[in-house]
């Protein structure tokens, strides 16, 4: 059955700018389960690629999961601003992703975005940094499923 209404968190993060890098996302429904969590490690490259990937991440994912409406929580002031139009999108580098991002918007019928404090996506954060030190999968990538939903208070585990 579709997901109606998917709920993320998404967050990108680099040990150095640019340095090793990876993202988290975290897609629940409204109730706050959590149905998905990727994180992944991206390789090297900049904080705000990693941030622009950890959004289309999360948008396909709730795209694949048949979201209709999407609500997405990022940390993010530069990219939330660059996406409303605030900002300019200067570096060349991430026009394309910037580009791929307002793409994905259009497959919803709903988006709506939310800038969030960091202690209140720290789940997300947690899956980034852990995908950069290497401690979620040989591979460099790894997705977790549940079995049972799990009620997500997002904001409560902290990164270490």
């Amino acid at each position: 059955m579709p997901l109606d209404h998917a709920v993320l968190h998404v967050d990108g993060a680099s040990r150095g700018n640019p340095g090793p890098a990876g993202v988290g996302v975290v897609l629940a429904d409204p109730e706050g389960a959590v149905l998905h969590e990727v994180a992944e490690n991206i390789g090297r490259t900049t904080n705000n690629v990693a941030e622009y990937t950890a959004w289309i991440r999360g948008l396909s994912l709730a795209a694949d999961f048949g979201a209709r409406q999407v609500t997405i929580h990022s940390d993010s002031e530069l990219i939330i601003r660059q996406l409303k139009g605030d900002y300019q999108v200067k570096q060349p580098h991430l026009r394309g992703l910037h580009a791929e991002v307002k793409r994905l918007f259009n497959r919803f019928e709903r988006v709506r975005v939310r800038q969030i404090p960091r202690e209140q996506n720290a789940d997300a954060d947690l899956l980034a940094t852990g995908a950069v030190r290497g401690e979620i999968d040989p591979e460099g990538r790894s997705v977790v499923d549940f079995e049972r939903p799990r009620k997500a208070p997002l904001q409560l585990r902290a990164a270490p």
